[in-house]
């Protein structure tokens, strides 16, 4: 990690000595001036992780208890196996199928409607408004979505198989229906794994290349508006490190680098703190 770190540091040390720590904050991308700046790709790689997870965790949690609590034998294990067989999908298939299939169906759907009806709503009103691309944040966060599910979904459903049976069992036999044993008993036994599955995911979504390239739109820009495009830092080092020419550029694309492994980092370090003091 500390070898990792250091040659990070060494290749991006350019940029920081010449932007100091403006570099982290400045949303400027220029190429030909040689004006850079990590904040446009720091917030479209935030932005569009969170959008994931805030839409894999629930679905995650409840196929998982689907899965494991209320669907047949013969039905649990060939979808079990197609969920996770998901995962075995190379990213740029995601990154393909989001561009060609579900980009042109969700401008002419969702963003069509969303613009018509979410738009002029106050507070939440200005994430919906722009003009229906079908790429974007939003676009880019559902795909990431996707491609978090299985290992949310596995993950979840192998701790509710760690959950012994007399708790199930003691609490139906004092009544309790299926219902308040999965929500009093099951999900509060699995709280720790929960945690750890969601960060894991995260740690996935974060680093996500080929798949964001293709649906994030490549723009370097700051929009309040879901439906704008975006970047991300992943998709900006896989756009430009081929082309970069200028020491500048290239330590600054290293120094894009250096910030997600810093966030991965950070992170991490602070999910297994929490994750200690749960289990203590």
């Amino acid at each position: 990690m500390f070898a990792l770190l250091l040659s990070l540091v060494t290749g991006a040390w350019p940029a920081l000595e010449k932007f100091g720590l403006g570099f982290f904050f400045s949303n400027e991308w220029d190429p030909v001036n040689e004006q850079f700046g990590a904040a446009n790709a720091l917030y479209g790689t935030l932005v569009s992780s969170f959008i994931a997870v805030l839409l894999a965790l629930p679905v995650g949690v409840g196929v998982a208890i689907f899965l494991s609590e209320l669907s047949p034998k013969w039905l649990s294990k060939p979808l079990s196996i197609a969920i996770e067989l998901l995962a075995a999908v190379p990213s740029i298939i995601y990154g393909m199928w989001g561009l060609f299939v579900f980009a042109p169906w969700f401008s002419e759907g969702f963003q069509m409607w969303a613009g018509e009806h979410l738009a002029e709503l106050p507070v939440i009103g200005s994430l919906f408004s722009g003009p229906p691309m079908g790429v974007g944040l939003l676009t880019s966060g559902i795909i990431l979505a996707f491609m978090i599910l299985p290992i949310l979904t596995s993950l979840i459903k192998e701790a509710l198989s760690t959950v012994p049976n007399v708790l199930r069992e003691a609490t139906y036999g004092i009544g309790a229906t299926q219902f308040e044993v999965i929500a009093k008993v099951l999900l509060p036994a699995i709280k720790g794994p929960i945690f750890g599955a969601l960060i894991l995911a995260l740690g996935r979504a974060l680093g996500e290349t080929m798949a964001i390239t293709f649906v994030i739109g490549g723009a370097q820009s700051m929009d309040v508006s879901l439906f704008m495009p975006a970047t991300s830092i992943s998709a900006t080092i896989a756009e430009q490190f081929n082309e970069a020419t200028g020491e500048t550029h290239i330590a600054s694309l290293i120094g894009l680098g250096l910030v997600l492994f810093m966030i991965t980092f950070v992170v991490m370090g602070t999910a297994r703190v929490l994750l200690r003091r749960k289990m203590q």
